[in-house]
C-alpha cells in the first residue's frame, strides 16, 4: 500500500476548498458533498514526474581489461631475464557497471556518479524513450564522486531537468528519487528530506549530503533527487544498508555542488576547487568547555601553510573560525564544501574568534598551487615498490590524489594493481615519510632508498592523516 503525503500548499488548498464549501453549502448538505473538480478527487506527483523523469537516463559503462594468463609476466624481475618475446597473449575481459544519470543541459551534458563509470572505456546511455547514445567522459572527480558525460548526438532534441538550489531545502520537504534500481527499469520513489549536512558518511572528501528516506537501491547511483518544483536538488549516491537493499537511509550530493562541476564541464577549464592552506579541527565538547563556550561550535586552526591564502588574510594558528558568511561551521568537511560551492576567484568572509575578540577576515579562494616540480618517477627496477609512480608533494598534487599535505614529501600517484607495490599494501595517495628510518623528502631521495637490498623493508606512510608503519620483505 502506498501512502501519499500532501505538501503544505496542497493541504492548505484542500482545506480552503473544504472551508468555503462548508460556508456556502446549505446545512443539510454539509455532511455529504459531490467534489467540484478533479483536483478534489485525485492528488498526484504525476505532473512532476512527467516533467523530470524523461531527463533521467540509464548509464552503462564497460571496461576492457587486458589479462595475461600468468601473473609472472607482470614482474619486472621475470621480464628482465626472459624478455617480451616470452609473454603469453593478452585476452579481453568485459566488466560492466550500471547506474543512472541526469541530463542537465540541452547540449547533452549528463551528471552521474564517478563510481558509476569508474575507469570505463566505453559509456552508453539509454533514455526513458529508449533512444541510445554513446557518450564521452568530459570530467570526473573521484573525491567528489561526480562525473559529467557528453552525448555524441547529431543535434538530437534532449529533455533536461533544471538545477535547483539545495541550500533552500528543509528537513521534512517532500522529494522524489528517480533512477534504475537493480536494472529493473526507471523507477520513481517518494520520501522526505530526513536530514541535511551529513558529513560523517565516509563517501567523498567533500562530505555534505542530503539524507532522504525515499527508497534508493543499487542502480539508483547517479540518479535524480527532485523537489516539488521538478528541479534537481541532489544526485543520489549511496545508501546505508546491512543487506544491500534500501533501509530508508539514502544520501545525495547536493545540487549546489553539482552546479560547480557542471559549470566546469561547460567552460572546459577543468575542475578547480579552492584551497586556503589551513589545517582545521572541530571544536569538541571538551574543547568548548576549556574555552568557556556554552556549546561546541567552530573550527580551530591548527596549522597554516606559509604564504597560503589563509595566512595572507591574517588567519593565525589557534584562531577559532566561527562562521563562513552567515553560516556557522562545525566540521572541516562542511567548511571545504562551503568553499567549493563558492568557487575559485571569490572571497570567503570568515568570522573568527581570537582569544575572545571577534575578527572579520576575507580569504581569497585560489586553486591549490604546484609549489615544486612533480618529478614523477615510475619504479621499474626490482623492488617491493615496483609498479608505483611517485611524485613530489605539493598542494595541487595532494588535491589530485586525495593525500594529506603537510609540507615537503613524496606521494604515490598511481599503482599497477598487479604489481609488487600493490601486493605489499601500498596505495595511491600514500605519502611516504621514511624508508628504513631515512626521511623521504624528494623523489630523488625515494629512488636512492628504494634501490637498497635490506633483509626487511620498514616503511612509514601517511594515509589520509593516519601514520601507518609497514614491514615487508
Amino acid at each position: 500500500m502506498s501512502h501519499f503525503r500532501p505538501t503544505r500548499a496542497i493541504r492548505a488548498g484542500v482545506m480552503a476548498l473544504a472551508m468555503s464549501s462548508l460556508v456556502l453549502a446549505p446545512a443539510q448538505a454539509q455532511q455529504r458533498q459531490v467534489p467540484d473538480s478533479a483536483a478534489e478527487i485525485q492528488l498526484s506527483f504525476s505532473p512532476i514526474v512527467k516533467r523530470a523523469a524523461p531527463a533521467v537516463v540509464n548509464v552503462y559503462a564497460t571496461r576492457t581489461v587486458q589479462q595475461r594468463s600468468s601473473p609472472l609476466f607482470d614482474d619486472p624481475f621475470f621480464r628482465q631475464f626472459f624478455g617480451r618475446e616470452f609473454q603469453t597473449p593478452r585476452r579481453q575481459q568485459q566488466q560492466n557497471s550500471l547506474g543512472s544519470g541526469v541530463i542537465v543541459d540541452p547540449s547533452g551534458l549528463i551528471v552521474t556518479n564517478n563510481h558509476v563509470i569508474g575507469d570505463g572505456t566505453e559509456v552508453k546511455v539509454v533514455l526513458a524513450d529508449r533512444r541510445e547514445f554513446e557518450c564521452d567522459v568530459v570530467l570526473k572527480d573521484e573525491q567528489l564522486d561526480l562525473a559529467v558525460l557528453k552525448i555524441r548526438g547529431n543535434g538530437a532534441v534532449l529533455p533536461t531537468v533544471e538545477l535547483g538550489e539545495s541550500d533552500g531545502l528543509e528537513v521534512g520537504d517532500i522529494v522524489l528519487a528517480i533512477g534504475n534500481p537493480f536494472g529493473v527499469g526507471q523507477t520513481v520513489t517518494q520520501g522526505i528530506v530526513s536530514a541535511l549536512a551529513r558529513t560523517r558518511v565516509g563517501i567523498t572528501d567533500y562530505q555534505f549530503f542530503i539524507q532522504t528516506d525515499a527508497a534508493i537501491n543499487p542502480g539508483n547511483s547517479g540518479g535524480a533527487l527532485i523537489d516539488m518544483h521538478g528541479r534537481l536538488v541532489g544526485i543520489n549516491t549511496a545508501i546505508f544498508s546491512r543487506g544491500g537493499g534500501s533501509n530508508g537511509i539514502g544520501f545525495a550530493i547536493p545540487s549546489d555542488m553539482v552546479r560547480v562541476v557542471v559549470d566546469s564541464a561547460r567552460s572546459g577549464s577543468g575542475l578547480q576547487l579552492p584551497w586556503i592552506g589551513a589545517d582545521l579541527q572541530p571544536v569538541t565538547a571538551d574543547i568548548a568547555e576549556s574555552l568557556g563556550l556554552d556549546r561546541p561550535v567552530g573550527l580551530l586552526v591548527t596549522a597554516l601553510v606559509a604564504d597560503g591564502p589563509a595566512a595572507k588574510a591574517g588567519l593565525r594558528s589557534g584562531d577559532r573560525i566561527v562562521s563562513i558568511g552567515d553560516i556557522e561551521v562545525y566540521d572541516p568537511r562542511e567548511f571545504n564544501y562551503r568553499l567549493a560551492t563558492m568557487g575559485v576567484g571569490k572571497e570567503a568572509q570568515l568570522t573568527v574568534d581570537r582569544g575572545g575578540r571577534t575578527v572579520e577576515l576575507a580569504v581569497a579562494l585560489a586553486p591549490p598551487p604546484e609549489t615544486v616540480p612533480r618529478d614523477e618517477f615510475t619504479v621499474r627496477f626490482r623492488s617491493p615498490f615496483a609498479g608505483a609512480t611517485i611524485a613530489n608533494l605539493s598542494p595541487a598534487v595532494a588535491r589530485e590524489v586525495g593525500a594529506t599535505y603537510d609540507g615537503e614529501g613524496v606521494v604515490i600517484t598511481r599503482i599497477d594493481e598487479r604489481a609488487p607495490a600493490a601486493r605489499v599494501g601500498l596505495q595511491p595517495g600514500d605519502v611516504i615519510l621514511t624508508i628504513n628510518g631515512d626521511a623521504v623528502r624528494t623523489t630523488a631521495d625515494f629512488v636512492r632508498l628504494a634501490q637498497g637490498d635490506p633483509i626487511l623493508w620498514r616503511v612509514t606512510v601517511d594515509r589520509g592523516g593516519r601514520v601507518i608503519r609497514m614491514a615487508f620483505r
